[in-house]
């Protein structure tokens, strides 16, 4: 019988995403993939020799437990176990005790003192209500929200700029620093509209479903993508780098797991002067510079109770990652970057062995930065809440944005999270349009984490991006059937 054929380039989680989308209608579906291994940046290796799993790109998962489609798939069912820390995370200061962000919101909140109160009504209703409000947040914006009115209790605050928001909501240090370290992600400088969004997304996230990592590695994402996408019938074709979609044959639809310049490229004259102008003038952000560290022993933090964080925020006070941030997004180096900590380990004890512990962290440094010095100034930002950590290092890897372009060709100049989010390209990915996954091209739409809703292991650029194709797919079939036109 007659099956329609998909294509897609790109095994990334939203490649991978798209493709099983595809596979469960029906399609015949085959993914190509340059590397030899399907995963993108979901991929692990022993870095450091047998017996230890270092997470090459992605680490800590709060949006992959949380994503609704990846959630949908029974992913345990192909060897996926998410394994959570005892603390989601933790921000240590100095010359005082950490802010722990715990499951617990209640427990979090007593922590924070006199400032609980506060976290607590912050994040109150989007805990409660995260399910629904996460079907919203990750998928376009620029839509009619499925329920306007959980995500309305959560946007009167997200709008704000982070350091404004924690100003008028805290008094003290700690709960202002932990709300500043999960903004942070964001890699925009706090003091923009919408860095809240991070702050208040990531938090609830912990309270709610968890900041885990993958038993065995970041990888187990992906290979179990790959089995569910296989159990529908489709396939992944690795080491084939794709430089013409001619090679791969024709195809009722095809998906790209590829940011906006590589689609230029790709696509060329096929794609329609406004698309091309659009992803000309796309501009990409602030690089991450990574360092990862085989040691001796647990890490010695000043403050014991960070050994049992999954994710650890380096920076010290709001005010100083305000700052470092803002540094970066001028090009300078601060002396003192914001730096992410993971120590997979402590959750997941296949990563390494007996007695030695595998640390994973990266810095923010400016776009496509190549400071030899970055790599020293994350161990002076490790040691200064861990004195005596260099001491324990037995061999460390350092991995610069370069470096991580190599590894995996989204990851343009070391950005990780596809593409700068400040001003209109936080809300309007990868161009202005309601139809964010279109190329202008009949049958080909673009999935990568440069589409809605951006950054993360989630899936969810590529569900929507492959139920989008379908429903242009099925428009297609009514207008051939009435003897109208196909095309946009």
């Amino acid at each position: 019988m007659f099956r329609n054929r998909a294509v897609v380039v790109g095994a990334g989680p939203n490649g991978l995403a798209a493709a099983i989308v595809l596979a469960r209608a029906g399609m015949d579906v085959t993914v190509f993939e340059a590397e030899s291994e399907a995963g993108g940046a979901t991929r692990s290796a022993p870095v450091f020799g047998p017996g230890t799993i270092v997470d090459l790109g992605s680490a800590a998962h709060p949006l992959g437990v949380s994503s609704p489609f990846l959630r949908s798939l029974d992913l345990e069912r192909h060897g996926l176990r998410w394994i959570h820390p005892d603390i989601p995370a933790a921000h240590p200061l100095e010359d005082r005790p950490a802010a722990l962000l715990h499951a617990s919101l209640d427990r979090t909140a007593a922590e924070l003192g006199r400032d609980g109160r506060s976290w607590r009504w912050l994040l109150g209703s989007s805990v409660r209500h995260w399910d629904r409000l996460t079907e919203t947040l990750l998928g376009p914006l620029v839509r009619i929200p499925r329920d306007p009115l959980v995500l309305g209790d959560f946007g009167v605050c997200a709008v704000a700029p982070a350091t404004a928001l924690a100003r008028l909501a805290f008094s003290d240090e700690p709960a202002r620093a932990l709300f500043a370290g999960c903004a942070a992600h964001s890699f925009v400088p706090l003091h923009h509209p919408l860095t809240s969004a991070f702050g208040l997304l990531l938090a609830a996230a912990a309270h709610s479903r968890g900041w885990p990592v993958a038993q065995g590695g970041s990888r187990a994402i992906a290979r179990a993508l790959v089995a569910e996408l296989e159990a529908h019938g489709g396939r992944v074709v690795t080491d084939h780098p794709v430089a013409d979609l001619a090679e791969l044959g024709p195809a009722d639809l095809t998906l790209l797991d590829i940011g906006p310049r590589a689609a230029l490229d790709l696509l060329g004259d096929r794609l329609p002067s406004r698309v091309a102008r659009a992803f000309r003038a796309w501009r990409y952000g602030p690089s991450a510079h990574k360092v990862d560290y085989l040691l001796d022993g647990p890490v010695p933090w000043t403050d014991e109770r960070v050994g049992g964080a999954g994710t650890v925020h380096l920076g010290g006070t709001m005010a100083e990652i305000a700052e470092a941030e803002s540094l970066v997004a001028q090009g300078r180096h601060p002396e003192r970057p914001y730096v992410l900590l993971c120590q997979q380990s402590v959750a997941d004890a296949t990563r390494v062995p007996p007695g030695q512990q595998v640390v994973y962290a990266y810095a923010h440094t400016p776009r496509a930065s190549a400071d030899p010095a970055t790599g020293q100034r994350i161990d002076a930002q490790i040691e200064r809440f861990a004195p005596g950590f260099r001491d324990r290092i037995l061999a460390r890897v350092e991995t610069p944005p370069a470096a991580l372009e190599r590894f995996d060709r989204n990851l343009v100049d070391g950005d990780i999270i596809g593409g700068s989010i400040i001003g209109t390209q936080q809300v309007l990915r990868p161009r202005a349009t309601l139809q964010p996954y279109s190329l202008g091209v009949p049958g080909v739409f673009l999935c990568s984490a440069s589409t809605p809703p951006g950054g993360g292991v989630h899936g969810m650029s590529g569900y929507h991006a492959a139920r989008a194709a379908l429903a242009s797919l099925h428009r297609g079939s009514r207008d051939r059937s009435a003897g109208g036109r196909v095309g946009e």
